[in-house]
């Protein structure tokens, strides 16, 4: 068996569930003990049960907390510079492929949400030039 990790995260929306990962060789087991809750958005990890968190856990636990923040700050950017594309593709589909009827299915709602983007950057670049 190859060397297992000492924690497993099991991601969940804001955080993720610890386990303290061990093996039982006599029946070639992988044991895993639930010790902790994270929560990204606020910070708080919390020990399951009555367990203590030694110091080691928890800078195991932030340093994952760190890094999981990292990725997902870097897939929030690259989400949005996803959607440029997107909204480079719509714009050529409607000016190339859309038929009436598929445009009169969206356009309100692509103005819309357009329009809320729009005033969303206007407003945070003005906040920005400002500060």
């Amino acid at each position: 068996m190859t060397d297992l990790p000492a924690l497993y995260f099991r991601v969940k929306d804001n955080g993720a569930t610890v386990f303290r990962v061990g093996t039982d060789a006599r029946a070639a087991r992988i044991e895993m003990d639930p010790i902790a809750s994270v929560n990204l958005r606020n910070g708080e990890v919390k020990a399951q049960g009555d367990r203590k968190l030694d110091r080691a856990d928890l800078e195991a636990i932030r340093d994952w907390m760190a890094e999981r923040s990292r990725l997902l700050a870097a897939r929030d950017l690259d989400d949005i510079l996803r959607a440029i594309d997107h909204l480079n593709q719509t714009a050529h589909w409607a000016q190339s492929r859309a038929s009436d009827d598929e445009l009169d299915e969206v356009t309100d709602r692509l103005l819309l949400a357009m329009h809320d983007l729009r005033s969303v950057l206007v407003r945070r670049k003005a906040d920005r030039l400002k500060g």
